[in-house]
């Protein structure tokens, strides 16, 4: 299928990752606008904490209905749709009169977001050798990863100094670079076969697919119930300021390009045994963090390790659902990417419930350890029971 798509690898895989990384910037910037969001539109800064919470679910929900409405749609015309769909919904935000309307423009961006990153994965499988695509996967992830380094903290200084709707139309340019790489670099070619789609719904439900959707939803969501609060533990533990937290941040980003990458060279048959170290790791980090934010030089740090835990295990997650799901290529990656979104909801929620009923946050990085580490149960179990000949 799609055999001259060799021709343009590296550019097609450029052109991706660029994507997803106005895709990540597109999701996650919004973290340090809210302020200028409330003093603008006039809500209160608690309310526009949905502008997180709706488009994570949005991705979960709506994602993957979008991808099985248009499962049997070539794969040019649709990641051009997908492109379109993200550069209008970011037209709507940079000019939106109030705060429903901002709202409404996240819910359209998060519909291509799983559809988005799941076409992007799949190519550029079937661009790569076998023991290759645990890296490629790494490559589409890494434009995601780049964007919480460098355009989260670009986009925060860019809505603060100047006005948050600038940071909308930046994406909007980006988006327009994307689909003219896409519209120069892929070829317009279809399917030699057309797409099942009772057959793949039926191979996502198998045992080694639900295996590893469990270990993101009870264990890898623990990372948002700690990583949703980094900002004000940074402020209270370290005694960081404005230049401290951005520090902070950045650390945690390089953590997550540097985690990301290291992953992708990990080859498909020891994924698992490496999905299992780098839990271990990361509860063990979850689990002194507010410890070591005490100690100003440790706090950037352990803010690195945190980074590259998180960001290092998502690409070993993601190959294990997409090589375990092999008859359904074209669902694998967005459930995988609307699973992680279902995840990063539950982290967070829990994390407000716990703060709300009296915990610490040094409680909460705890609880979170306990459940990365209920993760590494799973993957143990699971090591146990998967088809391992799907890694070879």
């Amino acid at each position: 299928m799609m055999t001259r798509f060799q021709n343009n690898r590296r550019f097609i895989l450029f052109i991706f990752m660029m994507g997803t990384f106005a895709v990540g910037m597109t999701e996650y910037v919004v973290t340090g606008l809210l302020t200028q969001f409330a003093e603008d539109l006039q809500v209160e800064v608690s309310t526009t904490g949905l502008l997180l919470s709706v488009y994570a679910i949005s991705v979960a929900v709506f994602g993957p209905l979008l991808r099985i409405i248009t499962i049997k749609y070539p794969p040019k015309p649709l990641l051009i749709g997908l492109v379109s769909l993200f550069v209008i919904s970011n037209i709507v935000a940079a000019t939106a009169p109030n705060f429903e309307v901002l709202l409404l423009s996240r819910l359209l961006s998060a519909m291509m977001h799983a559809p988005f990153f799941g076409l992007c994965m799949l190519i550029a499988i079937q661009l790569s050798a076998p023991e290759k695509r645990t890296g490629v996967i790494a490559i589409v992830q890494g434009g995601l990863t780049i964007a919480i380094m460098i355009g989260v903290p670009f986009g925060s200084y860019l809505g603060g100094m100047l006005d948050w709707r600038l940071v909308f139309w930046f994406l909007v340019v980006l988006g327009l670079i994307v689909l003219v790489g896409l519209l120069l670099a892929v070829p317009n070619e279809t399917y030699s076969q057309k797409p099942q789609l009772k057959q793949e719904l039926k191979a996502l439900l198998n045992k080694n697919v639900l295996w590893v959707l469990a270990i993101i939803v009870f264990g890898f969501s623990a990372v948002f119930t700690a990583y949703t609060f980094k900002e004000p533990m940074l402020r209270e533990f370290a005694g960081f300021g404005v230049t401290g937290v951005t520090l902070g941040l950045f650390s945690f980003g390089v953590g997550a390009v540097i985690g990301n990458f290291t992953s992708g060279r990990v080859v498909p048959r020891a994924l698992t045994k490496t999905l299992m170290l780098a839990l271990l790791v990361l509860a063990v980090v979850l689990a002194v963090f507010t410890v070591l934010l005490q100690v100003p030089a440790l706090a950037i740090v352990v803010c690195f390790l945190f980074g590259a835990g998180t960001f290092g295990t998502t690409p070993l997650l993601n190959a294990k659902v997409i090589l375990a799901a092999k008859e359904a290529p074209m669902l694998s990656g967005t459930v995988a990417a609307s699973v992680f979104n279902l995840a990063n909801a539950i982290g967070a929620t829990l994390g407000t419930v716990f703060l709300n009923n009296g915990f610490s946050y040094q409680m909460i990085t705890w609880i979170a350890a306990g459940m990365i580490l209920f993760g590494f149960v799973l993957t143990l179990i699971t090591s146990r029971v998967e088809d391992k000949t799907l890694y070879e």
